[in-house]
């Protein structure tokens, strides 16, 4: 069992396993499962999107050591990468479903942009705890097996974001594909 695990009730429809490769280069595969008891609306944009192969070839593109790594953006798989993390203005706006549950290590959290109501098809991973998320970012799964793949990708080799000055876009890109799996 997962010693960072959250109080919720188990649900084996919503487990995957996300695989990672960096160019040629497997990092290997993280486990996750969701919480559609705690948010039901995240949950069945994210099976959806896995269903249809959505997220296969997209890229983490942001990654924070000591905070946590964000992916999902449409425009990794084969838009210029200073669109990276911009998102596709044209999706489906998730509402927020706040919760007790808290940004642990290994938490899957929504991205979204300043307006709590925005999140799409882009998630991050922490790395750590980060308690100041707490109640103002949709939590709807963590990892169950692979934090020692977190901590390879948290180790990768960064450099400036094309649209800031915050020292996280991966020099080589981290790309993933995402399969439902059964228990």
């Amino acid at each position: 069992m997962n010693v960072f695990a959250q109080n919720t009730s188990k649900n084996d429809n919503y487990v995957y396993v996300i695989s990672l490769k960096q160019g040629e280069k497997s990092l290997g595969e993280i486990k996750i499962r969701l919480f559609p008891d705690v948010a039901p609306q995240h949950c069945r944009n994210f099976d959806s999107l896995v269903s249809i192969g959505f997220y296969n070839g997209t890229a983490f593109h942001r990654v924070v050591p000591g905070f946590m790594m964000q992916g999902g953006c449409p425009n990794s798989k084969n838009k210029p990468k200073d669109t990276w993390g911009m998102g596709d203005p044209s999706q489906r706006k998730i509402p927020a479903e706040f919760s007790k549950l808290k940004h642990k290590r290994g938490t899957i959290s929504a991205a979204r942009t300043n307006d709590p109501n925005s999140a799409t098809s882009q998630f991050f991973i922490c790395f750590k705890d980060a308690p100041w998320l707490d109640g103002n970012y949709t939590v709807f799964g963590e990892v169950v097996d692979g934090f020692d793949v977190l901590d390879k990708v948290e180790k990768t080799k960064l450099e400036k974001q094309p649209y800031s000055s915050e020292v996280s876009s991966p020099v080589e890109k981290i790309e993933m594909t995402i399969k439902k799996i059964s228990k």
